[in-house]
This record gives structure tokens, sequence and C-alpha cells, in this order.
């Protein structure tokens, strides 16, 4: 029996082996194949302690289907985007459950659609997998191994001007995931000393989760930069498609602030382009965009919404408050590690601190998201709605209400039986102040 479940909105995920096990990962296999044609399959799987048993059974299933699969092995997730955008495949799977517990894993999926690359989301794949007879179907694929390192390294420091880099003391946190064989193979190019935490591949996260706005998972970073006097740091999460930068005094900063670093970057090399952000970002970050020449593009909450807008808006880059960042130049899909490069020539052209440059972008106060265990959601907004007519009302995800000086979202969450609130005011007192009001309001019996 297959546990519709683990078929998420964006890609597959569940606990292993109670929830995925390989029966449904060999199946996912030949639905795959099925539903996207693929004839070359580039695989790629991060450090967890059962993404070799999955890539045997996923890989079974492909080939089965008379499909070859190219084993990228242990990679970051955006070396599998990267791969399949350079090279000649059909399609990739991407074996990860990305900043989830160790319990977990999954699959990412993507299609090659001319020049353009397409996410298959896992709930298309449920309806293939459940009605597919499965029987032999007399072809079989091969497996050979394909290294890709030499040409992604290329790839991801062409983005910036290694001589634009300053020499700083940065101390990054490879959370035990993939991100260390990456900045393993590009440190001694960087003019910057890289201070190398959890670099090691260990699917048991020994350290600390891989996800890095866990509590504390940044209490071992923040340690580390105070003791070397470090300029900064960087965090990702365990198959490095996110990443979250740390300021001087060891504090994560928001991704918010980090999308506007970015996308000031971009800016001036590409006036008048638009930068795609979700509804949940700080009002600055439009603000911003717009005061440098940029078309502010607001999304659904999720990268593959964050993504479509900037598709949709021929966009140069595009963000979100959960650390991914995305660029046109790399198949408008997100990297952690062309972000971390960017990033390094962008700090060395500020000349500022970095607790100072997120207070000249954080004008305003903002909350963290707010989670409230409900399961009458529907109900809930609807009064949410009625309470707070007299605001201007946007639908795009969930609900945002806009006053004078202050807004909020409230949005239900696909998974869970939580509905997800984020306010953001003009000053920390309003903003204390409706955070009480709030709460108060949903949780009333």
């Amino acid at each position: 029996m297959i546990n519709k479940t683990i078929f998420k909105s964006y890609d597959i995920r569940g606990v292993f082996p109670s929830e995925l096990d390989e029966k449904t990962a060999f199946a996912i296999g030949r639905g795959f194949v099925r539903h996207t044609g693929a004839k070359k399959v580039a695989v790629g799987q991060d450090a967890r302690l059962s993404s070799p048993e999955l890539f045997k059974s996923l890989a079974k299933g492909i080939i089965a289907e008379g499909a070859n699969v190219y084993n990228l092995d242990q990679v970051p997730t955006e070396c599998l985007y990267f791969a399949v955008g350079a090279y000649d495949f059909d399609a990739g799977v991407m074996i990860t459950a990305s900043h989830n517990p160790k319990e977990y894993n999954g699959f990412k999926m993507l299609k090659k659609n001319g020049d353009s690359i397409e996410i298959i989301r896992g709930t298309d794949l449920l309806s293939v997998v459940e009605s597919a007879d499965f029987k032999n179907s007399g072809a079989k694929g091969t497996i050979e191994r394909k290294d890709i390192w030499q040409d992604y390294t290329k790839h991801i420091l062409s983005f910036v001007n290694l001589e634009n880099i300053r020499p700083f003391k940065v101390v990054v946190d490879a959370s035990n995931g993939v991100a260390g064989l990456a900045v393993s193979k590009i440190g001694d190019k960087l003019p910057a000393k890289i201070f190398l935490l959890n670099y090691e591949p260990d699917g048991s996260f020994p350290n600390h989760g891989p996800n890095p706005m866990m509590e504390g998972s940044t209490d071992q970073i923040r340690a580390e930069i105070q003791k070397e006097k470090a300029d900064f740091g960087f965090i990702f999460d365990g198959d490095a498609d996110r990443i979250f930068l740390v300021d001087e005094n060891g504090w994560l900063v928001r991704a918010d602030v980090t999308l506007l670093l970015l996308a000031k970057h971009f800016l001036q090399k590409n006036p008048s382009s638009a930068v795609a952000y979700n509804a949940i970002c700080s009002k600055a970050v439009p603000e911003f965009i717009k005061k440098w020449g940029g078309n502010p593009i607001m999304t659904k909450v999720g990268f593959v919404n964050v993504r479509d807008g900037l598709l949709k808006n021929n966009g140069i880059m595009g963000g979100e408050l959960s650390g991914h960042y995305c660029f046109k130049d790399n198949f408008y899909l997100d990297s952690g590690m062309i972000s971390f490069l960017i990033l390094l020539q962008v700090l060395s052209e500020e000349h500022k601190k970095i607790s100072e440059i997120v207070e000249e972008f954080s004008p305003y106060a903002k909350s963290s998201e707010i989670n409230f265990q409900i399961t009458n959601k529907e109900e809930i907004l609807n009064k949410v709605k009625e309470k707070y007519s007299d605001g201007k009302q946007d639908y795009l995800d969930g609900i945002t209400i806009q006053y004078n000086n202050w807004w909020f979202n409230v949005r239900s969450s696909q998974t869970e039986p939580l509905l997800r609130v984020t306010i953001e005011a003009d000053t920390i007192d309003i903003l204390e102040e409706k955070i009480k009001e709030l709460r108060a309001f949903i949780t009333a019996k």
C-alpha cells in the first residue's frame, strides 16, 4: 500500500521506513519515468542514513521502465538542478528531505522541457503511482556514475569576481549535511579565510538538526564566531539549498534582509528587472526594490511559487523567508552556494558590519511566524476577515490585512492543523500590542 500523505504540494517526503520505504521508492521510480517519459535520469542523494537504500530501490524502478540512471552520488540538491540544466538529461531526482529531522527522507523531482526545467510536484505523481500496472516491461536501463563537480564549481564561481572578495574571517556551518562537500571544493579559491563547522556529511546530524531555524541550531556557530572574532558566518540546511547569514555577534539574519542584499546586487547589474518575494516578507522588501529601480513581484509562500513568479515575469532573482534564493542564470532554480558566493562579494562592497546592514534594511518591527494549533481553520479565517473588515484585504495567500501603521497575514498550513500568523508594524510597541490582540482573538473560545 502506498501512503498518500507523502505526496506533497512540492515534493515527496515522509518518515523512513514507516511512511516511505524501498517498495514505495521502487514504485515512484517507475511512476516518475512513465509520467515524464524520461530516458536519461540524473539522481543525487543527500547524507541521510536512508538515502543509499532509497537510491537502490528508486534506481531499480527507473531502469525497470527502460530509462538509464546517472548516479551523481552524494551532492547538494543544487548539483542535481545543475546536472539537469547543463547536460543532456531528460529529468532528475534528488533523494532528500531537505531540512526535516533525520528520520525523514524524500524526493525532489525535475523534468526538462526544451530549454526550461519543470518542477514535478509530489501530487502530480500520486495518481500515476496509484493507477499504474507495474508489470515487467521487458526493457532494462542501465546505471552509471556521473561526476559533475568540476563543471558545477566552474558554474557557481562564474557568478562572482573573486578579486572583489575581501579577506574576511567567515565561519560556515554545513550542519553535517552536504554543503561541506561543495565548500571544500572551492574554499582554497576564496580570498576569505573559512572556518568550517560540521563539514563532514553525517545523516545522524550529531551536532544539531538540519534546520537552521530550529532553536539551538545556531548556538555552535555563534560560539565559533565569537571565539575566532569572525566578521560573520553562514549556516546551511541538510541538502544545502537553504542558506542563512549570521551576523558578527552570532545572530541569524532574517532571510528577507538577506534577499534585499542579493536584490540590490542584481538590480545594480540589471536595472528595472523583476525580483520575486513571498507574501510574508517585510513590506520593506518591495519598498527597497522599487527604490533601486526594480519591479517587486509578490507570490504565495513556498519556493515553487516564488520560482513561478520569477518565470512569469522574466525576473532576475527571487527569495523567501525560508532561506531559498533562486536566480535566472541558474535555470531559475535555487542555490545556497551561489547565494554564499554573491553575499561574500556584496558584503565586501558594503564596508559595514552585518548588524548595521540589518538595521538599515529593517525599518519596521516584524514578528517571527506564530503558529496556532487549530482544527477549525476556515472558521477562524472567516472571523478574522469580519473583525478586520476595515483594513485593506488581500487573498493571494490566506488573508493579508493592511492598515496605515501595521499589517498581518493569516494562512492555513497545507499539511498540519495550524494557522500561521505573521505581523509587522511601524514600531515595536504597536507590534507587541497587535501580537497580544491577535493571540487573544484567535484562541478565544
